[in-house]
C-alpha cells in the first residue's frame, strides 16, 4: 500500500502569558522573517511540555520532532495521557493550525471531527449545518444532495433535522457532526476524542463506521481515544505522545501495552481499610487479603475482616475492572450461598474460586458489602493485581485471544 499521509520533524511551539514580542520592530522582523520562508529569529530553545513540572520559560513546545508515516487504508491510534500533545498533532494534521517546524505531505482530502460542533452555526438549522459544514469540508452541493438522507439517517435526529442547532444537545451536535464528516467520503479522516460525548448506541454505530471506511472503502482514519477497547477494536498501529514526543510506534497491541505499563499503579494482594468505624455505619470491610497466587485457571482464595455494629447479615462481592475501566468479572456471595449472619464486633469469612477465569494483565478490585440493595460499604479501586499466565490443564497455556474471560469445557466426539 501507498503512503497516504506522512509526517517529518513536526514540532509546535507556544509562547506561555503574553503574546507578542515585546515591541513593534521586533514583530517587524518576525512577519518579515515569515515572508521570506526563513526561520523565526526569536525563536527559543523553550521547555518540555511537562504539566506537571513548574516551568521558568516564556515558550513550551506542545510537539518534538514527531514523524511517521501512515498507508492508505491504515487506521492509526495516537494514544497517550492529557497535555500529551495529541490534540496538537491532529489540528496540525487538519491544517487547523500550522507547524513551527517540519511538513506534513498528504494525498486526497482530509475530513476532521476534532471539537462539538466545529464548523456549526447554531443559529441555523441542522439542516443547513449539513451543507455549511460539508461546504468546509470540501463537499460540492451536488454531493451533499446526494449523501443528504443518508446523513440525516445515520445522525439519527430526523425529527429535529429543521430546527436550530442551538437547542441541540451536545450529544445530537457530535452525531450530526460525525455523520457529515463520515459521510464525506475523505481519502483520510481525522477524529479525535468527541465520540465520548456520544451515547452508547451511537458509539457502537461511529466505530462501525469507521471500520467499514477502513476496511470496506480502503480509507484512511487517524484516531484519537483514551478508551483502549475501541481504540484495541478499531486501530491496526499506534503512536504513543509523551509531553509532546512519541516515545513508541508500532503495532496497535504492543503500543496500548506500552501506555499501560507507563500508567500502572503498584500491584498488592490485601487492602486496609482507610475509613475509621463512624458513628452511622453499620457494617465495614476492615481488610481484605488474596491468600493464594493470582493465574489464570488456578485457585483463588480470600479473606475478608469485617466490623459488625450488633448482629447483621451481609453479602459480600469482588468486582474486577480492566486497565480499560471495564467491569468484567465479579464474585458475589448471593450467587452460591445464604447471607451470613454476622455478630457484634470482628469476624473473618473466607471464599475460595477453584478455577480463576481471567486472563493475564493488570485489574482493579472493587469490594462490597450490603444485604439485598442496601449497601453497607463499597472500596473502589481497592487495590490493582496482576494476573499472571496459567492453565486449565498443565499442558494447555491459556491464550489472550483479545477476551478477558476464559472458561474450561468438557469437549468430546459425537456419532
Amino acid at each position: 500500500m501507498s503512503i497516504i499521509l506522512k509526517a517529518e520533524n513536526i514540532s509546535k511551539q507556544y509562547r506561555l502569558g503574553t503574546v507578542g514580542t515585546g515591541t513593534l520592530r521586533d514583530d517587524f522582523k518576525r512577519n518579515w522573517a515569515k515572508l521570506r520562508g526563513k526561520e523565526d529569529p526569536f525563536l527559543k530553545v523553550g521547555a518540555v511540555n511537562d504539566r506537571s513540572q513548574k516551568s521558568t520559560e516564556d515558550y513550551v513546545w506542545a510537539l518534538r520532532d514527531i514523524n511517521f508515516e501512515v498507508k492508505q487504508g491504515e487506521v492509526l491510534g495516537i494514544i497517550g495521557k492529557n497535555g500529551a500533545g495529541k490534540s496538537t498533532l491532529l489540528k496540525i494534521l487538519s491544517r487547523v493550525t500550522a507547524p513551527t517546524t517540519g511538513v506534513i505531505k498528504s494525498r486526497g482530502r482530509i475530513a476532521s471531527l476534532l471539537e462539538v460542533g466545529t464548523g456549526f452555526h447554531h443559529e441555523l438549522t441542522g439542516r443547513e449545518n449539513i451543507y455549511l459544514n460539508g461546504a468546509i469540508l470540501g463537499m460540492t452541493r451536488a454531493e451533499i444532495n446526494t449523501k443528504l438522507d443518508e446523513i440525516i439517517h445515520f445522525s439519527g435526529c430526523e425529527r429535529y433535522i429543521d430546527t436550530p442547532t442551538k437547542r441541540y444537545s451536545s450529544g445530537m451536535t457530535v452525531r450530526l457532526a460525525f455523520a457529515v464528516a463520515a459521510h464525506l467520503e475523505p481519502e483520510i479522516l481525522v477524529v479525535d476524542e468527541v465520540l465520548a460525548v456520544g451515547d452508547a448506541e451511537f458509539q457502537k454505530k461511529a466505530i462501525g463506521k469507521m471500520q467499514d471506511i477502513s476496511q470496506g472503502e480502503g480509507r484512511t482514519v487517524l484516531f484519537v481515544s483514551h478508551n483502549m477497547a475501541s481504540v484495541r477494536s478499531l486501530c491496526i498501529r499506534g503512536l504513543l505522545l509523551e509531553n509532546g514526543t512519541s516515545i513508541y510506534e508500532g503495532d496497535i497491541d504492543s503500543t496500548v501495552g506500552h501506555y499501560l505499563d507507563k500508567n500502572k499503579t503498584k500491584t498488592s494482594k490485601s487492602f486496609v481499610s482507610p475509613l475509621v468505624f463512624s458513628e452511622d455505619q453499620i457494617v465495614r470491610i476492615k481488610s481484605f487479603k488474596i491468600l493464594s497466587k493470582i493465574q489464570t485457571g488456578s485457585e483463588f482464595d480470600y479473606e475478608f475482616v469485617l466490623e459488625s455494629r450488633y448482629s447483621n447479615t451481609v453479602e459480600l462481592a469482588i468486582g474486577f475492572v480492566t486497565s480499560q475501566n471495564e467491569r468484567v468479572y465479579q464474585i458475589f456471595s448471593g450467587n452460591s450461598c445464604e447471607p451470613f449472619n454476622l455478630i457484634d464486633g470482628e469476624q473473618i469469612i473466607r471464599g475460595s474460586i477453584k478455577q480463576l477465569p481471567l486472563t493475564a494483565g493488570s485489574y482493579t478490585l472493587n469490594l462490597w458489602a450490603g444485604s439485598g440493595k442496601i449497601q453497607y460499604v463499597f472500596h473502589k479501586d481497592a487495590l490493582q493485581v496482576e494476573v499472571s499466565l496459567g492453565s486449565f490443564k498443565e499442558t494447555k497455556i491459556v491464550a489472550h485471544r483479545n477476551y478477558a474471560l476464559v472458561g474450561d469445557a468438557k469437549w468430546e466426539y459425537h456419532d
